[in-house]
């Protein structure tokens, strides 16, 4: 079975940590592997990955005509792979070396139709002490309570996905109305195709802890108003998916629910057994990203004409 590694980027500033993504995908030990590069419409950024990466073997380079975004990318990038399941990471994540072996592994052994891995946090600078680990997936991380080992969900994240390829594109890809629009950010690009595949297969995606990948966490994503922000757009992205999917698997809303229900009781009652300026700020955070979250839903709510101007 051949996999394609998909790998989109656009930022000079991120060339170093980009190529750090590609070399760690390079170095896979599984075989038959092929790395598609895509560069989302900067031409100096494109004639770089040539110079370093253009005279490699099972190696397809494209930039776009211009900047269209990661969904629009991701999905030209299947398009373009020949392999039999196409697998994505970001750019700014570093692939353990039986990443994608451990990927195949799965679709081996199962019927899967897609599979997705484990994304531990790889805090660049020191971890902010107000962070707490069941709002990773604000950072695109795994969270505490994701998913056992082996189990189906609707999606995982996007830094460590993969899908058969031919049922990728059957789907329709990745919506390019998706990711960053102006000053709004719809953050459910993973969300549609999982729910699409269900719809049309009957099947989800399959969650495997041992296809690893290390995610880099710069700067900004430990600023706490990015986090507020952040959150506020992921309740409004869920508004969304609630609209055009009123009868999908709601995983988020699901975890949410647990927040309130289960993570939140038990933080409290660890205070007070055990009170420290630590844990009440990360309680506190629980408090305000859930607040931020519920905030962008109502938000999405009562915008008029929400859809089409999602789709604008």
């Amino acid at each position: 079975m051949k996999v394609s590694v998909v790998i989109c980027t656009y930022a000079m500033e991120r060339y170093d940590v980009f190529s750090e993504c590609v070399d760690s995908v390079l170095a896979q030990t599984y075989d038959p592997l092929e790395v598609v590069i895509v560069v989302d419409g900067n031409e100096p950024v494109f004639e770089r990955v040539r110079d370093d990466y253009g005279g490699l073997d099972d190696v397809i380079l494209h930039c776009n005509d211009e900047n269209h975004g990661i969904s629009y990318s991701r999905t030209r990038g299947a398009e373009i792979a020949t392999g039999d399941v196409v697998a994505f990471i970001d750019d700014d994540a570093v692939a353990e070396d039986d990443w994608v072996a451990e990927l195949a592994r799965v679709y081996d052994e199962t019927d899967a139709i897609a599979v997705g891995g484990d994304v531990v946090p790889d805090w660049v600078t020191e971890k902010p002490d107000f962070f707490p680990a069941e709002f990773y997936w604000l950072v695109g991380c795994v969270e505490p309570g994701f998913a056992e080992d082996g189990e189906e969900v609707r999606n995982t994240y996007g830094s460590n996905i993969s899908y058969r390829r031919s049922v990728f594109l059957a789907v329709g890809g990745y919506d390019p109305n998706t990711g960053r629009k102006g000053d709004q950010h719809l953050q459910a690009h993973e969300a549609p195709v999982g729910i699409r595949l269900l719809e049309q297969y009957g099947k989800g995606m399959i969650f495997t802890e041992d296809a690893v990948v290390h995610h880099k966490l710069f700067d900004y994503r430990g600023d706490f108003q990015w986090l507020v922000f952040r959150s506020f757009w992921q309740g409004y992205s869920k508004r969304i998916m609630d609209l055009l999917y009123p009868n999908a698997p709601d995983d988020k809303g699901d975890y949410l629910k647990q927040l309130l229900t289960h993570f939140i009781p038990r933080r409290m009652r660890g205070l007070v057994r055990s009170p420290s300026t630590f844990g009440a700020k990360q309680l506190i955070s629980i408090v305000l990203f859930t607040g931020a979250v519920g905030l962008g839903y109502l938000y999405a709510m009562l915008t008029p004409n929400l859809i089409e101007k999602a789709n604008a």
